[in-house]
């Protein structure tokens, strides 16, 4: 017998309940909150997540192209706008890049990705071939960790300051900036998603792939946890 889908606000729910499998309750994440990092570590998660951080606009790329909905193209442009600047301003990759800057690295060994870690990229690439085989709907779906990202973000401008002074406080803009932007662009994911899997079946597989991109951040903070932290080489040193 069919099941009967769930109402909107149940189903909402259900996506919400992912919530515990996000990366903030990483090993890696809890040390960062409590400043049990040293600079080395800080500096190693940091130039890992700038490759993560430069593949954003490319997901959100083919999203807009795999997209016949011109409404839902108009919202969703803003993202690659906020992530790659316009108007003269700079984004997010910039602001990602001044955070490099604030932790002391440079901008050539930020932007050169040699210390990105192997299984960092395959899990970041493995997003972004989703993003462009999905449909637009799935790969909308899969931007909802977007949903627990404003508590990640308010925790390290709350603790980084007392934890890890040695941080210059102006490289703090892009955990501000994402605060407003997350709760936008969950806002109309969201909506995609409430609006797109009505039916039972289709709900179970929203959940499956919200799942999957929670799996693809948690992948990356394996990898830079078994790395910079239980210090595994040959990458232990990169």
């Amino acid at each position: 017998m069919q099941k009967k889908p769930w109402s909107r606000e149940e189903f909402k729910q259900q996506l919400l309940a992912k919530e515990k499998y996000y990366h903030i309750h990483h090993p890696l994440h809890k040390q960062m909150s409590t400043g049990k990092c040293s600079k080395k570590q800080i500096q190693a998660w940091v130039l890992n997540r700038f490759y993560y951080q430069l593949k954003i606009p490319q997901k959100d790329a083919h999203i807009l192209a795999n997209c016949d909905d011109i409404v839902v193209r108009q919202h969703w442009i803003q993202r690659i706008l906020d992530h790659d600047g316009h108007g003269g301003q700079k984004g997010g990759i910039e602001a990602w890049v001044q955070l490099g800057h604030a932790c002391g690295l440079s901008s050539k060994k930020i932007h050169s990705l040699n210390a990105v870690l192997p299984s960092v990229r395959f899990a970041v690439d493995a997003y972004v071939t989703f993003a462009m085989k999905a449909s637009w709907q799935e790969a909308a779906c899969s931007s909802l960790t977007e949903m627990f990202a404003p508590n990640i973000h308010q925790n390290r401008l709350d603790n980084w300051p007392k934890h890890y002074p040695w941080i210059e406080l102006d490289g703090y803009h892009y955990f501000r900036n994402r605060l407003s932007q997350a709760r936008r662009d969950v806002e109309n994911g969201l909506t995609i998603t409430l609006d797109y899997f009505s039916s039972y079946e289709q709900q179970q597989h929203a959940l499956r792939i919200l799942q999957f991109k929670l799996d693809i951040l948690w992948s990356i903070s394996d990898a830079i946890y078994l790395a910079f932290f239980y210090n595994q080489p040959p990458y232990k040193d990169c």
